[in-house]
């Protein structure tokens, strides 16, 4: 299993698709499938039936899809513009570091 450089409550805006140029927080991380949740954006509508003892909202409900990882980049800290992330080894520990500004992330 790979590791991505994107980590949930990391903000990230999105390079290339329908909502090219915003920017929110990662929800959820899928490693295996990379892929990529963020809050407010790839909205899509399911159509979602009553069901006896679920408390779910029955109706058209929208919710986030997901988005692969090369279709968002990390916002930089310093200057709010989208950045590579490189990784640093300090006191054997791994580190990341935006490769704009060479700022920390963690």
């Amino acid at each position: 299993m790979a590791t991505l450089k994107i980590r949930r409550d990391d903000q990230v805006v999105v390079i290339s698709g329908k909502d090219r140029g915003k920017t929110g927080k990662v929800l959820r991380v899928d490693p295996t499938k990379e892929r990529v949740w963020v809050e407010g954006l790839n909205i899509q509508k399911r159509h979602q039936r009553p069901t006896p003892g679920r408390e779910a909202q029955a109706g058209v409900i929208e919710r986030e899809a997901p988005i692969h990882v090369s279709n968002v980049a990390l916002v930089d800290p310093k200057d709010g513009k989208p950045t590579r992330v490189g990784i640093v080894r300090e006191d054997g520990k791994r580190l990341r570091v935006a490769k704009r500004s060479g700022s920390r992330l963690d």
